[in-house]
């Protein structure tokens, strides 16, 4: 370890001593008072890894004292977590990859033991339980037992991970999500790790395998979400190539006003940075509103920096960070050496600190912020409440266009004397008539059949959980429910919040109108939704109607809630409760009533919604940390389920080859010691050009797997009925069910067929050209050595940092993805499975440039990764040809070296096998 600054020092925190790297001894030498609170995190962990310049010198930390805000990104750097978290959607394939890997290194001569974590690794089971049961007293058991019968092979495997590797814990099912168990439990906020016989202080930085770790950046924490090859390089000790990056200086003053929540601010937040622009980019909270917003809300802010496209969205350490950690549980030797280190640090904010310098500055006043939405197939989509109504009507044309035309084909029909066409009247009406639990009643368009409290962004915070009990409570005190075709459900994103739901009285009062605990995890926010009621799928299909759903999610994206629903409102939990009992989203819930009370006058909004001091007084006589200490106690022990489960032991892992869930992947067949380069691509031919906002749902859905689809068709060929399917998420440790799911999410689009939805392609290797689903054309190239590539929009791989949706890309033989723009984390998931990222330059994109799909494409100029542009020539049947220039996005050397060795789990296993010991 090198010290060419000097700013090794040892800090005293009530008669222990904690050595560290010193940032005001930087500060004699370069101004980085200036500096933003993020990138001080940055300058001190490379203070603190300087190696001589192996990986980092004293060139690189100059570079970031030195930081020009106003400077386009362009210098590399190297930063290391301190740890790593993970989900399980997520993190089966990570451990999955780290027992490929030891069998792998074996194989280059290595020992097993080179394949372990070096850094603190928790994985939290969060993603699996789905909504199957809801409405009634025992749904969380019995969704509890479903979870456990579909997932005991996932599940035997993540502890035998446990068992098997060091530095790896695991948080088991039916605890919490896993960035709300982050930020209540797991999070240290200043690290103190034993370190050559002392005790080595710094601060608490994370990687995380799910976009939303960013949720831990409001309790000062430096982390965001990585795909799962760049997690396990993270976890084997690699350090992370980035560009030092601008910073965007967020100004909060003022603060809500009633009648609004931290979801209307995220939501507004959401809105005005993505109008500004923060793809790849830090964005800094800053400003005197800091003191009246509670940790809560700057977590839920901090969550939602994937909705907003920034890297992170973070707030610096000060008082009210430390009110949560003692709220919280943590220890006060944990607490004093937080702030001590903090201020030691000029970590430290107080109100009416000066300012940083930031890249731009954006500022809003809170008390401008209004009750909101986001929707219907977008977060940064943000709709007033009182315009949600215009909102449902302006996008359901869109979504009916198809029904109108075969109504009217229908109607036509009837007119030549084609006889009676039963459905008709449905069809052009928009509605059907069902009957739910012995009443008949009337679905229509617009009805709300979702409505889930949900999603760690919220359910973290206790002002609206707190809130949306209380607007229950009053709901049924004036004889209100739930509408009987609204699929109800609550799902805390901890066992804390249930405690505190049941000790301020409010558990009853929403169990009372419907909304009973399902489950601990995400469930409808990842598309764990569950099946819809019978009746009312039926009724969508007969009427083919356009349904919402209306949750407090953070994920909207098309197809990702549920299949059979086409519009999605994100929406503070109190208002998921409000459209639960009004069954529409065709209504303005500031004007209309949400309906009629047990004395048959109308029941409005405003008459039901609870006060701030209400709510601010319900939380302080409700939580409190012994809540969380008990909670928390044996976090990773687990209940006897989990326990009972049967795992193996060994450092290798027995693969079952009959296994439809754990499979040892591919990726390291035939590997050997020797690196290649980056070839030009010759003779390719397009997969599929698709428009902007393509999401890694569209890509990789996580959702349930289609009977009709490769992925369905591949597991009855095994013998799995499709009741047992589970989901893509689930799944997600087998590449033989992913590959078959990649670019299979029901509603994308590839322009090959204008507006048909699916995920179809042509395959030009035959005359005429043959429609079939991608998977299956991808085999027939891949059998024919024909290399294929994509074409896209901008916003290319928006969403969930799912690194299967890079993984299936290079599975399928995509080579490379041109596209107008793309989004960091799959940007960077892409370079680490090998498939070259391209943008297309001066405004073009496939339209403007004329390209169909038949084209054959060459992409040339690559000059093994050392130039930054390079030459597309697209070759129409006719011989015409459409040349184009596109960038190369390699950003980085080391992103060059990873792209050379086949992606960078490749790089990473030679590395380790060159290491190899007698």
């Amino acid at each position: 370890m090198s010290d060419s600054f000097a700013t090794r020092s040892i800090l005293d925190v009530n008669g222990k001593s904690y050595a560290y790297f010193s940032l005001p001894k930087l500060g004699r030498r370069f101004d980085i008072a200036r500096l933003p609170y993020s990138l001080k995190i940055l300058l001190e962990n490379l203070l603190r890894n300087e190696d001589g310049g192996q990986t980092v010198g004293p060139e690189h930390i100059e570079a970031v004292a030195k930081w020009d805000a106003k400077r386009e990104p362009d210098t590399e750097i190297a930063f290391m977590p301190a740890r790593v978290v993970l989900q399980d959607f997520t993190g089966v394939p990570c451990v999955v990859d780290l027992a490929a890997m030891r069998d792998a290194v074996v194989k280059l001569g290595g020992r097993p033991e080179q394949i372990n974590p070096l850094i603190p690794s928790e994985l939290v089971i969060d993603h699996s339980v789905q909504v199957d049961v809801f409405g009634k007293p025992d749904a969380l058991d019995l969704n509890g037992k479903i979870e456990f019968q579909r997932n005991q092979e996932r599940y035997g495997f993540l502890r035998w991970g446990q068992k098997a590797f060091d530095n790896f814990k695991v948080v088991p099912p039916n605890t919490g999500i896993v960035h709300q168990v982050n930020l209540e439990n797991l999070a240290r906020v200043v690290m103190a790790v034993p370190k050559d016989g002392e005790t080595l202080a710094y601060p608490d930085t994370v990687f995380g395998t799910d976009s939303h770790t960013t949720m831990i950046n409001g309790i000062g924490v430096l982390g965001w979400g990585v795909g799962g090859i760049e997690a396990e390089a993270a976890m084997l000790g690699q350090p992370s190539s980035m560009l030092i990056p601008q910073v965007v200086g967020f100004k909060l003053t003022g603060k809500l006003p009633e009648g609004t929540t931290a979801t209307d601010l995220v939501l507004t937040v959401t809105e005005m940075l993505r109008k500004h622009g923060v793809v790849g980019k830090f964005v800094e909270f800053f400003g005197d509103g800091l003191q009246h917003l509670p940790l809560a809300d700057r977590a839920t802010i901090g969550n939602m920096a994937p909705e907003y496209g920034a890297t992170c969205g973070i707030f610096p350490i000060d008082a009210e960070s430390l009110n949560y950690l003692r709220l919280s549980g943590r220890s006060e030797e944990q607490i004093a050496l937080v702030e001590a280190y903090a201020k030691a640090q000029d970590l430290w904010h107080e109100p009416g600190a000066p300012e940083a310098e930031y890249s731009s500055v954006l500022q809003l006043d809170m008390g401008d912020v209004r009750p909101s939405l986001a929707g219907p197939k977008r977060p940064q989509d943000r709709v007033l409440l009182e315009k949600v109504k215009d909102n449902y009507r302006a996008n359901l044309p869109a979504l009916t266009a198809n029904r109108d035309k075969r109504s009217q084909e229908v109607a036509d029909f009837v007119a030549e004397g084609g006889g009676a066409a039963v459905g008709n009247e449905q069809l052009s009406r928009g509605f059907a008539d069902i009957e739910i639990d012995g009443r008949h009643v009337r679905l229509k368009d617009g009805a709300v059949v979702i409505a889930a409290i949900t999603s760690c962004t919220n359910t973290s915070n206790p002002a609206v959980m707190i809130g949306a009990g209380l607007l229950a409570r009053n709901a049924a005190a004036k004889g209100l429910t739930r509408q009987p075709w609204v699929k109800t459900s609550l799902g805390p994103g901890s066992r804390v919040v249930t405690d505190y739901l049941q000790k301020a009285g409010l558990l009853e009062a929403l169990e009372k109108i419907g909304f009973y605990v399902v489950g601990y995890g995400c469930t409808t926010c990842i598309g764990n939704s569950g099946p819809l009621p019978v009746e009312v799928s039926a009724g969508i299909a007969a009427g083919d109607l356009v349904v919402a759903s209306v949750l407090s999610g953070n994920r909207n994206f098309e197809g990702r809630i549920h299949a059979e629903v086409k519009m999605n409102y994100l929406a503070s939990p109190p208002l998921v409760v409000a459209y639960a009992l009004a069954g529409t989203t065709d209504i303005d819930l500031t004007a209309e009533p949400l309906g009629t009370g047990s004395d048959g006058q109308p029941v409005f909004l405003r008459d039901i919604w609870p006060s701030n001091k209400e709510i601010g007084d319900f939380i302080a006589s409700t939580i409190g940390p012994e809540m969380f200490k008990q909670n928390y106690a044996d976090v990773f022990k687990g209940d006897t389920r989990w326990n009972t489960i049967a795992s193996p032991d060994g450092d290798l892992y027995d693969w079952n080859a009959d296994s439809t869930y754990i499979k040892n992947p591919p990726y390291f067949d035939g590997m050997t010691m020797r690196v290649g380069h980056i070839a030009d691509i010759h003779g390719a031919r397009v997969m599929g050009i698709f428009g902007d906002s393509i999401t890694t749902d569209h890509i990789s859905p996580a959702g349930n797997i289609k009977k009709d689809s490769p992925a369905g068709r591949f597991l009855v060929s095994r013998g799995v009925q499709p009741v047992d399917f589970n989901s893509y998420g689930s799944r997600r440790g087998n590449d033989d069910v992913m590959v078959r799911g990649t670019f299979a999410n029901i509603r994308i689009k590839n322009l090959f067929f204008g507006g048909e939805e699916g995920g179809n392609t042509l395959y030009f290797g035959s005359t005429p050209p043959e429609k079939m689903s991608i998977y299956d054309a991808a085999v027939k190239y891949k059998a024919a050595g024909v290399p294929t590539v994509v074409f896209a929009g901008k916003e290319y791989g928006t969403g969930s940092s799912r690194d299967w949706a890079a993984k299936g890309t290079n599975l399928l033989g995509i080579r490379a993805v041109v596209a107008e723009s793309f989004e960091r984390i799959h940007r960077s998931n892409l370079v680490g499975m090998g498939v070259l990222p391209l943008r297309f330059r001066d405004g073009q994109n496939a339209a403007s440039l004329g390209l169909e799909g038949p084209e054959t494409i060459d992409i040339t100029g690559l000059q093994d990764g050392a130039s930054k542009v390079a030459r597309v020539v697209a070759t129409k049947p006719d011989g015409k040809k459409v040349e184009f220039d596109v960038d190369v996005l390699l950003l980085t050397p080391k992103e060059v070296e990873y792209f050379r060795h086949g992606g960078l789990l490749h790089y990473v296993l030679r590395q380790l096998a060159a290491k190899k010991a007698a």
